[in-house]
């Protein structure tokens, strides 16, 4: 499920990805960002931005290079991990535009006792909306209208934004075409995940400009094909656990022996949202308990 490695970042240039709409990507490459982070610059001479990105004065620089001359009228984001909403502020504080879209940071279920939250340092506190979007709202600004849908799964609190009149969504994290999403509890959720995979499989737009690398074209095709990934995957996982009790770093070994070792990690909390799903349905048993460290077995 990857494509897109001929992505160009061009960082500090405002890519047009079709007449209003400019890409532009902070400079912060990693393992689970891709070449970094897109920030999008919506409209003509007022413009929307989405995804202002991490903490980064030079990319907040950037953007305001970029939309010199032209009017924030409002900053719009998916999600509160520390690459996309931090740099929200930043903004604000220039331009004193309303921070808008999804709500603060929270996960998808408590921790259980003796839990710690591998991904904690990667949630974004501090962010507050000026103005919160649900399902289904409506937004306007810059003359464009965008509807808010919730997409949990990746996060609790993720929204993609679909705009009006057009054929595009902006997929945030939840659909990316360099990777499939990581869903880590208990930030993430695999059942949220899947079902928001569903609520995109019903709507009609074509290209989706996602959170990290080019677009992903063909969207409708592409969802599906995720989906089919997913539910592949928990066969595997089920498989392996058939033949026997498993760890996750066993099944991690096992599943993803053709990936870079330094996303295994990344895999291995993949692999937990999935035993959590199963596990909540009945389907498999841990011992000693549901955690990273726990032992899996079919259950019956």
């Amino acid at each position: 499920m990857k494509h897109d490695k001929n992505f160009d970042p061009q960082y500090g240039t405002g890519v047009e990805i079709i007449p209003g709409i400019r890409r532009l990507t902070a400079e912060n490459p990693g393992p689970f960002t891709f070449h970094g982070t897109n920030t999008y610059l919506l409209g003509h001479q007022n413009l929307i931005v989405v995804d202002p990105g991490p903490d980064f004065p030079a990319h907040t620089d950037a953007i305001l290079k970029a939309t010199s001359g032209s009017k924030i009228e409002a900053i719009l984001v998916t999600h509160t991990h520390v690459d996309h909403s931090p740099g929200a502020r930043l903004l604000q504080q220039v331009t004193g535009a309303p921070i808008v879209g999804c709500g603060p940071h929270i996960a998808a279920r408590p921790l259980m006792e003796g839990e710690v939250n591998p991904l904690d340092a990667s949630g974004d506190k501090d962010h507050q909306p000026n103005h919160l979007l649900k399902n289904g709202d409506t937004f306007e600004a810059a003359g464009l209208s965008l509807t808010a849908i919730a997409t949990p799964g990746h996060t609790a609190n993720h929204l993609s934004f679909a705009l009006s009149g057009e054929s595009h969504l902006l997929s945030g994290d939840h659909v990316m075409a360099w990777s499939t999403s990581i869903v880590a509890a208990p930030d993430g959720n695999m059942r949220d995940y899947m079902a928001s995979l569903e609520t995109l499989l019903a709507r009609p737009e074509q290209i989706y400009l996602p959170g990290h690398g080019g677009p992903v074209l063909n969207a409708p095709d592409y969802v599906l094909d995720l989906k089919k990934h997913r539910q592949s995957r928990e066969s595997d996982i089920l498989q392996e656990l058939a033949s026997g009790t498993k760890t996750i770093p066993q099944i991690v070994e096992k599943l993803y022996a053709d990936v870079d070792p330094a996303l295994h990690t990344a895999a291995g909390l993949s692999v937990f949202a999935h035993l959590e799903d199963l596990t909540s349905c009945g389907t498999v048993t841990s011992d000693p308990s549901l955690s990273l460290t726990a032992r899996f077995s079919v259950a019956g």
